[in-house]
């Protein structure tokens, strides 16, 4: 078989595919036309109805014989000069820093003579025994051991008032 007579028979089967191909093609749209037809003319389930809101009725607290809801009650308000209060004393050095600020680097003396030794920011060494002051909060020695300071710490309750809160700073464990 020559050249000429492959091409030939290569070309009618390629022809014959194409025409196969449009044949399909030129079939039409119709059976589409009814399916999408049939799926509009068919019903949907019912949407349910939208529920009811309720309506609330709004209360003002206008009357001066019932307590707002929201604000303290009167056994929540601290009265006036009740509770721990910041003592009047000349302000001391350390209290010029925040109190995590200031690090334990060891203690002096023995027994009620023990002092604490407290490094500041600038790495100056102070020597504090009980009844100094440190930080901002008004931090008062209460305790000193080997191993750490205690003190108390008077800070604002929210409310007007003064809390006690204890901290200690810790000798850092090597």
């Amino acid at each position: 078989m020559s050249m000429r007579a492959v091409h030939s028979i290569m070309a009618r089967v390629a022809l014959i595919g194409v025409a196969t191909i449009l044949v399909g093609c030129t079939r039409g749209d119709a059976d589409l036309r009814e399916w999408v037809a049939r799926e509009k003319a068919q019903k949907g389930a019912p949407i349910p109805p939208l529920p009811v809101l309720k309506t609330f009725e709004t209360f003002e607290y206008s009357d001066q014989q019932m307590r707002d809801p929201f604000a303290p009650s009167l056994e929540e308000l601290p009265s006036a000069g009740s509770g721990p209060q910041p003592d009047k004393h000349p302000k001391e050095p350390l209290e010029a820093y925040a109190l995590d600020s200031l690090k334990m680097v060891g203690s002096i003396g023995a027994g009620a003579s023990l002092e604490g030794l407290i490094k500041d920011t600038e790495g100056t060494v102070h020597r504090v025994h009980r009844g100094n002051y440190l930080g901002q909060n008004n931090g008062k020695v209460v305790a000193i051991n080997e191993l750490q300071i205690e003190l108390v710490e008077l800070v604002p309750n929210g409310t007007g008032g003064w809390m006690e809160r204890h901290a200690t700073i810790a000798l850092p464990e090597k």
